[in-house]
């Protein structure tokens, strides 16, 4: 028989009901396990799941004479009892929502329609004149300012000594800047 067999939790959990320390005891023993893994799949974080088990216990050894054999299975009692105190934990960390006509005065953060409207132009302008530059130069200038390359990683790339690289950039960036300001 498993360590989790129905009639001995049953009974466990009836002596605790009685107030027996010992049975207590080794009802935790017997299914602690069982009940972390449940609270902690549901809390997600392992310090509060530890939190909450005990909690769980602490509902257990006051709720004990709540339980009736043949109802429920025992360990099924059990479970839902910590996945009920762990739903209310996790309903507990939400905050509580504001009035609805407080959030029509929250500004929002992204940019504006003329903003996102700048942006995209630019955004053009710019593709426009890395397209004048030669392909393996403007891969470069992506990969070195969008992409996060080093001169070295870039040097490597394109199988050519870091300083060449280092030149391709900086002439590269001078040709972007004249088409920009053009």
């Amino acid at each position: 028989m498993s360590s989790t067999a129905s009639p001995d939790i049953a009974d466990l959990i009836a002596r605790c009901a009685l107030r027996d320390r010992a049975a207590f005891r080794d009802l935790y023993s017997r299914t602690s396990a069982k009940l972390f893994g449940v609270t902690l799949r549901i809390l997600k974080d392992r310090a509060e799941a530890e939190e909450a088990l005990q909690e769980v216990y602490v509902k257990i050894w006051q709720r004990a004479d709540r339980y009736v054999a043949g109802g429920y299975s025992p360990i099924s009692w059990l479970v839902a009892v910590a996945r009920n105190h762990a739903l209310d934990v996790l309903r507990a960390r939400k905050p509580v929502s504001d009035d609805i006509d407080l959030a029509l005065d929250l500004a929002d953060a992204g940019p504006d329609p003329e903003q996102a409207t700048i942006r995209s132009s630019e955004r053009t302008r710019i593709d426009g004149c890395l397209d004048e530059l030669e392909s393996d130069k403007a891969d470069c200038v992506r990969g070195a300012y969008l992409d996060g390359f080093s001169y070295e990683e870039l040097a490597t790339r394109h199988n050519v000594p870091l300083n060449t690289m280092r030149t391709w950039l900086r002439r590269s960036l001078l040709k972007l800047r004249e088409c920009l300001q053009a």
